[in-house]
């Protein structure tokens, strides 16, 4: 059995509104940044679990954004694995 970091993005979805992102990206006009188009506010976690492959570390990975990470209605996600380097 290895271990595996899952690093997951969870973004709202394009068409949902983004207060977190307005609020943030008038705060940074106010601050001289005039260029600032749109902002959009997401989450990044990061899983580590031990798993017998990588394609079952991103599976279990992928099951929990379906089941729990991530709001299927209204967010998305992407998610990288990548096995975690042991000492010895």
């Amino acid at each position: 059995m290895s271990t595996y970091l899952a690093s997951i993005r969870v973004m709202l979805k394009p068409l949902v509104n983004d207060p977190q992102g307005l609020a943030v990206a008038g705060g940074l006009r106010d601050l001289g940044y005039e260029g600032v188009q749109s902002v959009r506010v997401g989450k990044r976690i990061e899983v580590t679990l031990d798993a017998p492959d990588a394609a079952s570390a991103e599976s279990a990975a992928r099951e929990m954004c379906e089941r729990l990470l991530a709001n299927p209605v209204i967010e998305d996600f992407e998610l990288d694995v990548a096995e975690v380097a042991t000492a010895g």
